[in-house]
């Protein structure tokens, strides 16, 4: 088993990690198309200014250590649900900030959900720079929207169970961030499928981070209803326990999306990574 130290030093080196490029298929430009009576819900309008219209490159990582470009960023998987995102400009944020997993660097922005303890700290690092929690007080909506250099993160509320079995309303956040032109949803802690109201505000996405457990977050069915509607090209998979619970969703996707797994938890994504046909991207950890 890798020490904690060891795997922090992995880490840190892995996000600094450049990646070499190889071909897919080309990307047709994704509009939002409009809402049917009948039709399960769907986005109606696109995340501002973020719609995909240029040909896919996928990432690889080399062992060439190079800056990110304007139109690029860095995701690193540190674990559970807690991932490092590095913009163009070097801003830092570490989602679902906790006690228990936290990225090998100091982030300037951290997110946190309130559904359990590895989801968020009442004693986050006095040096980050902007604290967001995913909740408010008396079950009201938090209502995030920053912009910090070169980067803007805005939530939508969504209702969790309680241990009691109850519902608390707006008890959980997704985090939209916009970085380098792509729009990126970290889906949290959710409990239950979208309403219209909640994907038009998230609009048209381009990556989402989804917990894939299927039991202390959404069912897998729910799930799978959730990224249907959100339609996005890039799904990564978070929130697993076992390669089981990893292997029991990735199961559910096969020949619906494709699926592909690195051996590094770091990858460069810029809107030339996006691929043509949904994919699932698993990086190790979990």
């Amino acid at each position: 088993m890798v020490g904690p130290m060891l795997r922090m030093t992995l880490l840190a080196a892995a996000a600094a990690l450049s990646l070499a490029p190889v071909p897919l298929h080309r990307a047709a430009a994704q509009g939002a198309a409009p809402a049917k009576p009948d039709a399960k819900p769907e986005m109606r309008e696109g995340c501002p200014g973020l719609i995909a219209s240029r040909s896919p490159l996928l990432q690889r990582a080399s062992l060439r250590l190079a800056a990110l470009a304007a139109d690029q960023m860095r995701l690193t998987y540190v674990g559970h649900a807690t991932f490092l995102l590095e913009s163009p400009q070097l801003v830092r944020i570490a989602t679902d900030y906790n006690d228990y997993v936290r990225p090998p660097v100091l982030p300037d922005i951290v997110t946190m959900n309130h559904a359990h303890s590895t989801h968020y700290t009442n004693r986050p690092d006095p040096g980050i720079a902007h604290v967001l929690r995913g909740w408010a007080e008396d079950e009201k909506p938090a209502r995030i929207d920053l912009t910090y250099k070169d980067v803007r993160v805005r939530n939508v509320p969504t209702n969790i169970r309680t241990w009691g079995g109850s519902v608390e309303r707006h008890g959980n956040s997704i985090f939209i961030f916009e970085i380098a032109s792509l729009c990126i949803a970290h889906l949290g802690h959710l409990h239950g499928t979208l309403t219209q109201q909640q994907l038009d505000e998230m609009g048209r996405v381009d990556v989402v981070m989804v917990p894939v457990d299927g039991s202390y977050t959404l069912d897998l069915d729910g799930m799978i209803e959730v990224l249907h509607a959100l339609k996005a090209p890039l799904l990564i998979p978070m929130h697993y326990f076992n390669q089981y619970s990893l292997d029991r969703f990735l199961q559910r996707m096969r020949g619906e999306w494709d699926i592909e797994t690195l051996d590094v938890p770091s990858v460069v994504l810029s809107k030339a990574t996006l691929p043509a046909k949904p994919k699932i991207l698993v990086l190790p950890g979990h």
